[in-house]
């Protein structure tokens, strides 16, 4: 399981936190994935369609001998093991799981664009992902002094909480 990958997940229907622990087990019990780092939980504003509920949101880090593609039809499966439904862009959901970056790789694809399009615009990913890999985003955030929207939920525990709920 040589690539590192970067996910980030959110929630907004439903018992939220359950959904995103839910979806990082499901994602750590794959034979060829292993969580490797969970961020803590923020409770943030939507974006991009406001007339919904608040999000909860992290991000994980994973190594994985997946290549994108597959990983990325894992984790559309995932979501439908979730409920997930796509009815509104950028609206509620029981969970959205978004690769951020694989390896160090650029793709652009109909299917798949990495690195993630709009991470660098959201502190919701952007937060998150400071916690467990500082150096990706390093002067992203430090630009942005507006944190306003993002706030702590849950504070960063172990892997090990995430991957051995009951699913």
């Amino acid at each position: 399981m040589n690539n590192i990958v970067y996910v980030a997940l959110g929630s907004n229907m439903g018992d939220r936190e359950a959904y995103l622990r839910s979806a990082v087990s499901f994602i750590h019990q794959h034979p060829h994935v292993k969580v490797d780092a969970v961020s803590s939980i923020y409770e943030t504003d939507p974006v991009g369609y406001d007339d919904q509920d608040l999000f909860l949101n992290m991000v994980i880090s994973l190594s994985t001998s997946l290549d994108p593609f597959e990983l990325l039809q894992f984790l559309l499966k995932t979501e439908a093991k979730l409920d997930r439904e796509r009815t509104i862009r950028w609206g509620p959901r029981t969970v959205d799981l978004d690769i951020l970056l694989y390896n160090e790789e650029n793709i652009e694809t109909e299917q798949l664009i990495i690195p993630h399009p709009r991470m660098h615009e959201r502190l919701f990913v952007l937060i998150p992902l400071k916690e467990i890999k500082p150096d990706l985003t390093e002067g992203l955030i430090n630009k942005r002094t507006d944190q306003e929207g993002v706030r702590i939920w849950r504070q960063r525990t172990e892997v090990d909480e995430f991957v051995h709920t009951e699913s």
